[in-house]
């Protein structure tokens, strides 16, 4: 079963952007392994708390990457 784990900031990305990632990574799946994977792919679109991670040992803030969260749609629209 091909599987995917995106990780992003939480509250950057609307739920048709998300809708999006799992979309096009299963089109890709399926570019690659064939109409039968589409199925079974599975894709994980998972939201990290603003300074849950880093990189290089220094934790990373939407701010520090010059960024702003974007009111998340809730409506599914």
């Amino acid at each position: 079963m091909p599987f995917a784990n995106f990780k992003v900031l939480e509250k950057t990305l609307t739920p048709k952007q998300k809708e999006m990632i799992v979309t096009r990574t299963t089109e890709l799946y399926v570019e690659i392994y064939g109409e039968q994977a589409r199925s079974n792919t599975m894709v994980l679109v998972e939201e990290v708390a603003d300074g849950g991670w880093g990189i290089g040992g220094n934790v990373l803030t939407l701010a520090m990457l010059g960024g702003e969260a974007t009111p998340t749609d809730t409506s599914g629209a």
